[in-house]
């Protein structure tokens, strides 16, 4: 697939672009930009539209998004120099933009599309823990994700330690924890299977040396998979990140944009966050050069994107990029309790709903606040999948929805701050059969019924 724009310019740009030092960029340029934007386009957070109905906020937020990035562009850390962007030049990127995409290969290749608001078609799911992992669990718990039947890609694990030595950044354990990480997923899900599922990140490489030694389709990464360009909260990237995005295109992969903008840093609440948000999206078309996006907003407090207001700015996003652009975004959710716990199961509930509803495909799940070793299981993730899917086939309507995810937050949003922390991986799961423990296969049942009791939509 082509690149989204011309990386030439983009990388001349890096070297040649306006001056500006990163203090100055967040607190001259960023910050009273999007205090402007906020007044000028009125967005408002209302504690009781968790899911918004009106277009008009959504085309706003879309115009505001828009007008952020012109102003600001993407600052490449080792340069000090702003990578800056017409109008005309984002508009020419859009309308080349695919509005499909194929992943995987043979009896898993599945297509990943642009979703509409309310959008009756299924959102396409990635399955993904993406917390450290010991070397003797992790393909374990790869395993685990792969059998989940929703999923139709894998998100990787950390791989946290090899050989008996933590992993480390720019070391040479960094280039050896990437082969071996990237060598121990495709055994975990050919041994369940599924040799040919689409596979998401190598998400052990931590510098852009050891993602790039493991491109190599014949024993490292296929071209069907996904590579992830990470941006560098808010709206900056450095070298290592352009690094990457250059090989990846020169060896024809697909590229997953990953940003996780914070409510309650520079971009302020999440009035100012839905703003860069919809600029970060630019941001990976532009320079990210993403043919897919991995979009994780959340508080820089409780580390969770499950609460009242993000979950209204991650409906009103999505809205945003549904009616105004081609874009191909997974919502990615993150919960504040841990596994085996009733509250995480509904947090994953609320974020499949709200997010499918608004137009998203689905990343799932995060829990206890994406912080803690092992402390993730696949179960999470079926659950926002399987309301996120049945919110679709029933063809749930955002008005519905709105009442609907206020009914779920009424059961855990008082939890948040002091969310329980639920158990390991491995409490949760039988190791040797790589299935979910009678009590949590219990709990998930007992969950479902509560869901069924407050209408919310799962699939039977």
């Amino acid at each position: 697939m082509a690149p989204p724009w011309r990386i030439p310019e983009i990388l001349r740009r890096a070297e040649k672009g306006p001056l500006c030092m990163e203090k100055d960029f967040d607190t001259k340029i960023l910050f009273p930009k999007i205090r402007e934007l906020i007044k000028e386009y009125d967005i408002k957070f209302d504690r009781e539209t968790v899911v918004p109905s009106d277009n008009s906020l959504a085309d706003d937020l879309w115009k505001a998004g828009l007008e952020l990035y012109l102003h600001t562009g993407t600052l490449c850390l080792e340069t000090s120099r702003r990578i800056m962007f017409t109008e005309d030049e984002i508009k020419e990127a859009i309308v080349s933009f695919p509005e499909k995409l194929v992943v995987g290969s043979g009896t898993e290749r599945r297509e990943v599309y642009h979703r509409e608001i309310e959008d009756r078609r299924r959102p396409f799911c990635v399955f993904s823990p993406s917390l450290p992992f010991s070397e003797e669990l992790f393909a374990i718990v790869e395993m685990a994700y792969a059998l989940e039947p929703l999923a139709d890609g894998v998100g990787a694990g950390v791989l946290d330690e090899l050989w008996g030595e933590k992993v480390r950044s720019k070391a040479p354990t960094d280039v050896s924890g990437a082969a071996a990480h990237a060598l121990m997923i495709r055994e975990a899900v050919r041994r369940v299977g599924r040799p040919n599922i689409y596979l998401a990140d190598v998400q052990t490489a931590l510098s852009d040396t050891a993602q790039i030694s493991v491109s190599n389709p014949e024993w490292g990464v296929r071209t069907t998979d996904g590579r992830m360009v990470g941006t560098i909260s808010e709206l900056k990237i450095d070298w290592g990140g352009l690094n990457r995005m250059v090989n990846f295109h020169n060896c024809g992969y697909i590229i997953m944009a990953l940003y996780g903008p914070m409510v309650g840093g520079y971009a302020g609440g999440v009035e100012g966050t839905a703003i860069v948000s919809v600029a970060s999206h630019l941001q990976a078309l532009m320079v990210n050069q993403g043919h897919l996006s991995t979009f994780f907003p959340f508080d820089i407090n409780q580390l969770n994107n499950t609460s009242r207001d993000l979950l209204w700015m991650i409906s009103l996003v999505y809205q945003a990029l549904a009616r105004n652009s081609p874009f191909l975004s997974m919502s990615n959710g993150i919960g504040a309790a841990g596994p085996c716990t009733e509250m995480v199961l509904l947090e994953a509930a609320a974020h499949g709903l709200v997010s499918t509803v608004s137009g998203a495909n689905l990343w799932e799940f995060f829990a206890a606040r994406n912080k803690y070793k092992d402390r993730t299981t696949p179960v999470e993730a079926r659950m926002a999948c399987e309301v996120g899917r049945a919110a679709a086939k029933e063809g749930i309507k955002r008005e519905e929805a709105n009442e609907l995810a206020k009914k779920l937050l009424k059961e855990y949003e008082g939890k948040i701050k002091n969310a329980p922390l639920g158990k390991k991986f491995q409490e949760c799961y039988d190791i040797k059969r790589v299935t979910p423990t009678q009590e949590y296969t219990e709990l998930y049942k007992n969950v479902k019924k509560k869901l069924i009791d407050l209408g919310i939509p799962v699939l039977i």
